[in-house]
């Protein structure tokens, strides 16, 4: 009890300024003076159960001391006397200052919602606020008249001061808690209560973070140790990794390792540091991890480990003139995507063998490079590569042969260009053998010349030397393409073979090449040995009158034939298939028509012991077949768009 008096007398202090608050001590000290002497069992206690009103006002609590004083007068005068000490102000507490932090961002919301009744419920929380703030210092002001504030020892005034401060704290913050959820004040504007969910959350995910941040820093879905360790749970989330921002932002436990996410600034495979410190005396061989051309990066760019191969040739009759389109013959429609290579080979070229290539360059676009070109008099053979494929091409090599000594043009012969792609090793051969419908045994003589005399390859080495044979080419290679004019005819005359085109076979030919020169002797093994040819469904590409479609109309009545082919040959069965054997007919600048054929290569890993081209190509090609490409193309618009400026509209 003397410590609630100690505290009533404590508060009281700060309600009872000035010349009233000072004849209200005076009053005081002589009341307790006389309820000594009388005894305090007349007075009434302030017990928990009766606490003080928190509404009363400084003037009820005034009023008592007012009346007592009247009856009093005879002892003592009250005259007023300036304050001695300046006014103190009681410190806001911690939850008064969060409170009014909270009134203020309410306030601002609010004044954003609605400007009207921002006023009235700021109004209606200042008058409750200011009512709670009186009420609670009128409280202690009340219990100052307790009789008993007497009978406390300064000790023990300074122990209930600092128990009674701490429990008038802990009503203060029940009574500003009561104010922040809305109970504590009416008239201000209606709360909405809590919404409790009807059914329970969902769990959380294991990955936290945002959705933006989950897609910035994708997880590799395919690392089966990122699957395992987030079937663990959630762990401790590291901050000793190198990437920081991933583990600190919570999407990467502990047991994960980085090495399991893809890198978002590169779609190159990650390289884990243990097989960057482990070493292998297989380092650079077939078997080894990470070896350039291994089965691994053969993996990683072909899956199915199977390339496309574009092989066409066409004899130009030395033409000049170049056609003006060549989208039909190197980009047919038939296929829905480009193939890897390109190997194209001319016989009897154009005089401009440059401006030739340039047009395929332009043609092709900018994801194919030259990685070769090569010719032999009129026979020219050029290389197109996917731009990105040139780091894995060994050095290209070529030769040549010439089957017509006497002739000084050197019009017949042979062309070979040779490299290897990754394990697998290529040649391509282009020729252009005697021509004469009779002259079949003068063309099974180039050929055999032609597989003993080009000397290739010259310093790639063979991939599989206990197969080859230095009297056959075509054995030193895992897969060869030849093509070019072989010049065999059909043994028909041309009336028989007009009557049998006649007939509208469309793709099946079968009753033309019965009598086929070549299909007879590659069946009896004179010639082409070991190669196959993909089954023919066109027409013959020789002889056409030029810039029409129709055969030979001159005097020499030719008879058509399939003079332009295209064989191929594999040292494994089944590495080789045929996708598309055809001919060009939009192509008419020539008195032969184009022929070309699609292929699946497969391809195998191979060691890094080969000499490479060092991603080299013709890179001034390039740039000129570029920009003639654009050049064409806006041209083409400029043209489109005069067209449309210059029609006039005529009302007769």
């Amino acid at each position: 009890m003397n410590a609630l008096n100690g505290f009533s007398q404590h508060s009281g202090a700060c309600v009872t300024q000035g010349p009233e608050g000072r004849a209200v001590r005076d009053l005081q000290a002589k009341k307790a003076g006389q309820v000594a002497r009388q005894g305090a069992g007349d007075s009434r206690e302030l017990t928990p159960e009766d606490p003080p009103s928190a509404g009363s006002s400084v003037r009820e609590t005034l009023k008592l001391p007012a009346e007592e004083a009247k009856g009093d007068t005879r002892t003592k005068s009250i005259t007023p006397r300036p304050p001695r000490k300046p006014r103190l102000e009681r410190a806001a507490s911690l939850d008064e200052k969060s409170w009014r932090r909270w009134r203020r961002l309410k306030t601002s919301q609010e004044s954003l919602s609605d400007a009207n009744e921002t006023s009235s419920s700021n109004g209606s929380l200042q008058d409750a606020a200011l009512g709670s703030a009186a009420g609670a210092r009128a409280a202690p002001s009340e219990q100052s008249s307790s009789p008993d504030a007497s009978d406390a020892s300064p000790a023990g005034k300074s122990r209930g001061n600092a128990a009674e401060l701490g429990k008038r704290v802990c009503e203060l913050s029940s009574s500003f808690g009561e104010l922040l959820r809305g109970r504590a004040f009416s008239g201000s504007k209606p709360r909405l209560s809590q919404i409790t969910p009807t059914r329970p959350l969902p769990p959380m995910e294991l990955n936290v973070a945002s959705h933006a941040l989950r897609t910035t820093n994708r997880i590799d879905s395919d690392c089966l140790d990122y699957r395992r360790h987030c079937q663990r749970g959630l762990g401790r989330v590291s901050s000793s990794s190198s990437d920081s921002r991933l583990h600190g932002s919570g999407m990467v436990c502990d047991s994960c390792s980085t090495d399991s996410m893809k890198s978002t600034f590169s779609l190159l495979a990650p390289i884990r540091a243990k097989d960057v410190r482990s070493r292998s005396y297989l380092e650079g061989s077939l078997l080894a991890n990470g070896a350039l051309l291994g089965a691994e990066e053969l993996s990683r760019y072909f899956p199915d480990r199977n390339i496309g191969v574009f092989v066409a040739t066409w004899n130009m009759q030395g033409q000049k003139e170049l056609p003006v389109n060549l989208d039909d013959f190197l980009l047919p429609t038939d296929p829905d995507y480009a193939q890897d290579m390109y190997i194209i080979g001319v016989q009897e070229g154009c005089p401009d063998r440059r401006e030739w290539e340039i047009r395929l360059q332009e043609t092709l676009g900018p994801h194919y490079v030259m990685l070769c070109s090569a010719a032999h008099g009129v026979l020219y053979m050029s290389v197109f590569i996917r731009r990105d494929l040139i780091w894995f091409c060994s050095e290209v090599e070529y030769a040549t042969v010439t089957t017509r000594i006497v002739s000084q043009i050197k019009t017949k012969g042979a062309l070979g260009i040779c490299f290897t792609f990754f394990g697998t090793s290529f040649l391509f051969i282009t020729s252009h053998f005697t021509s004469g419908d009779s002259k079949v045994n003068e063309r099974k003589m180039d050929y055999s010349k032609t597989i003993q005399a080009l000397a290739l390859p010259k310093n790639v080495p063979d991939t599989n030397p206990y197969r080859s044979s230095s009297s056959d080419v075509t054995t030193r290679f895992d897969e060869v393409f030849w093509f070019g004019d072989f010049n065999f005819r059909l043994n028909k005359d041309r009336e028989a073979v007009d009557s049998i085109l006649k007939q509208n076979l469309e793709k099946d030919m079968s009753k033309l090449l019965e009598y086929d020169q070549l299909i007879s002797e590659m069946s009896r093994g004179s010639i082409f040995k070991g190669f196959q040819e993909a089954d023919i469904h066109f027409r013959p590409s020789y002889k056409f009158d030029i810039g029409k479609d129709s055969y030979d109309t001159t005097s020499k009545q030719r008879t058509p034939s399939y003079t332009d082919r295209v064989v191929y040959r594999s040292r494994h069965k089944d590495d080789i298939h045929a996708v598309k054997y055809s001919s060009c007919p939009g192509i008419r600048t020539s008195d032969h028509r184009p022929v070309f054929a699609l292929f699946r290569v497969k391809v195998r890993p191979g060691r890094d012991n080969i000499p490479l081209a060092a991603g080299q190509f013709d890179r001034e090609l390039y740039l000129i077949g570029i920009k003639r490409r654009i050049t064409r193309e806006l041209k083409k618009r400029q043209e489109q768009k005069d067209q449309k400026s210059s029609s006039v509209c005529s009302i007769s």
